[in-house]
């Protein structure tokens, strides 16, 4: 079994989107926030490369992931992720949320990466199965989203909590030195279920 943090580079990623992969640093706080256990169930919403998908399936190993995308043009890519770093854990789900999610399960975890402009309602619906103790992570990139996810969260019944991760990377640079290159911030929420 290979270990948790495949780097970016791992993953097969479109060229016009080359780069909107959830950065191995964002990645580690989402999974980390995920809660997740050996037979965790989990939702990643908006899987794109499906970077969440891989390294939840190797930490819920005993559970089941399920990685929702709507894009035709990603579903290859993300299959080809999936195949590569995955187990048999992972099921790719073809199809927009939150009508995609109707015929899942009901998670222990759930991952919201992308919400194709339909994060409200898509947080509506994976809050109302959540299952107790449960664990919803969104990250964010625009700062204005982030007041409004923050609050339905709350509304809900969740309780919240925003983490903002701000990265940087050792850059080789002539001379033998290095300098830091920093990543774009992301803001990481979750709101967990009470027992």
């Amino acid at each position: 079994m290979r270990a948790l943090g495949l780097p970016d580079e791992a993953f097969e990623q479109r060229a016009p989107l080359k780069g909107q992969i959830t950065k191995r640093e964002v990645r580690a706080v989402a999974l980390y926030s995920l809660g997740l256990r050996a037979d965790s169930l989990v939702w990643d919403i908006g899987a794109g490369t499906g970077s969440i998908s891989v390294e939840a399936g190797l930490i819920a190993s005993q559970g089941r992931v399920y990685a929702i995308e709507r894009d035709p043009d990603s579903l290859p890519l993300l299959e080809e992720n999936i195949a590569r770093w995955g187990g048999p854990n992972i099921q790719v789900v073809a199809g927009e949320a939150p009508q995609a999610l109707a015929e899942l399960p009901d998670p222990d975890s759930v991952f919201i990466g992308g919400s194709g402009g339909h994060l409200d309602l898509i947080i509506d619906e994976a809050a109302g199965r959540l299952q107790p103790g449960g664990r919803l992570v969104i990250n964010l990139a625009v700062l204005e989203r982030t007041q409004s996810a923050y609050h339905r969260l709350k509304a809900l019944g969740l309780s919240a909590e925003m983490v903002m991760v701000h990265a940087a990377r050792g850059k080789e640079m002539p001379g033998d030195t290095v300098r830091l290159e920093s990543l774009n911030p992301v803001f990481v929420l979750t709101g967990k279920r009470k027992d």
